[in-house]
């Protein structure tokens, strides 16, 4: 037992994320474990009317409240309806602020965040912001000298934030994936053994079909005695064949990652914040290849943070192709001392405890504010 669980008594805190997962499943991770601490806290969501959170997180049983925001891209007209969806977005946010009595509101990215947290400064409410990534979203650049306290994964934020308010506490995912424990017949319904050394290869829920189809080539004389686990991705399902023939590599078009991580040996895959989170909680030496058409490129950004400290290899979208990869999977993964030396260094780099730690700070912001 983690001896926050002793001390942590909660009260009414306001989340408000939205837009991708990477700001939405840190969110949700950090609101279950605070749940876990206290069962009286009250959490209440606020996120956009029309992205993946309005549905997301009502169906994870919480509270949810919606406004209607737009990021500040596009034209001129775009850009100043955004500013004027933003304004009307603060003044609603402050009656679902006032409404539910909140002691604290965390923002977990995603444009939505910036008109709340605006509205919880004018209230005098506590705050603070997480930012999952190694290059800061717009939204929490708008805030940051507002805001009471920031938590970051990388050292790179320290660039951009103000240096007093930065916490460097890691990603809320990271304690759920190193909690979670294995599921042995889920693992074997994967056609998966427990003698093979496994690699894990998934390029995200929706997978890479342009990754797909160099894979066929660069896993051709893949080391027979390992087992692949490839997820194609749900919009791919046509690609569970790929590799129709060769017996040690399994094809599914969807994993639960929590279910199996402690049985990975190694994976392959894209470096968004959550996935880099988990693996180097969990120490899973792997093969980054960041996706280019994210914002501002953070994920090679965030890749680089791992190999700059010998804790991952990369290979950039534009530079993949069979060769490359193969030659990379041997690197790696068929030399013991260089897995062993990559695991090390990447549990150098995990935040195992980053929702405990997140926890503790925003019980730290909910006293001093009670005390003002």
């Amino acid at each position: 037992m983690n001896d926050l669980e002793q001390v942590i008594e909660m009260k009414k805190i306001c989340i408000v994320t939205g837009g991708t997962g990477g700001h939405i499943y840190p969110a949700l991770a950090f609101a279950s474990k605070v749940k876990q601490l206290d069962e009286q806290a009250e959490i209440l969501f606020i996120g956009n009317d029309d992205r993946m959170e309005a549905q997301l997180i009502p169906s994870c049983g919480y509270p949810f409240k919606a406004l209607h925001t737009s990021g500040l891209a596009g034209s001129v007209f775009d850009k100043a309806r955004a500013v004027a969806q933003m304004l009307g977005s603060i003044s609603k946010a402050k009656t679902y602020l006032k409404d539910f009595g909140a002691d604290l509101v965390i923002g977990f990215g995603g444009y939505v965040s910036a008109p709340v947290m605006s509205a919880a400064v004018s209230l005098g409410i506590p705050t603070m912001i997480h930012e999952q990534n190694s290059i800061v979203g717009k939204s929490n650049k708008l805030v940051m000298n507002k805001v009471d306290a920031i938590v970051t994964c990388y050292d790179k934020c320290d660039e951009v934030f103000p240096k007093d308010k930065i916490r460097k506490l890691g990603n809320p995912r990271a304690t759920i994936a190193l909690e979670a424990r294995p599921d042995e017949d889920y693992f074997h319904s994967l056609g998966l053994q427990d003698d093979k050394k496994t690699i894990l290869i998934m390029m995200g829920s929706l997978g890479s079909s342009s990754v797909n189809e160099l894979m066929k080539d660069a896993l051709s004389d893949v080391d027979p005695s390992f087992q692949i686990l490839y997820v194609c991705g749900k919009d791919n399902s046509d690609d569970l064949d790929l590799f129709k023939g060769q017996s040690n590599i399994h094809v599914v078009s969807y994993v639960d990652t929590l279910k199996i991580y402690k049985k990975i040996d190694g994976m392959i895959c894209r470096a968004g914040a959550t996935t880099i989170a988990e693996l180097t909680a969990l120490g899973i030496p792997s093969i980054l290849i960041p996706s280019p058409y994210v914002a501002n490129n953070h994920q090679y950004y965030n890749a680089s943070q791992l190999t700059e400290r010998h804790a991952a290899m990369m290979i950039e979208e534009k530079d993949l192709n069979a060769r490359t990869l193969s030659e990379t999977m041997k690197k790696l993964f068929e030399d013991p001392q260089t897995m062993a030396s990559v695991r090390e260094n990447a549990l150098k780099m995990g935040k195992g405890n980053a929702a405990y730690d997140i926890a503790a700070l925003a019980d730290s912001l909910i006293r001093q504010g009670a005390e003002k």
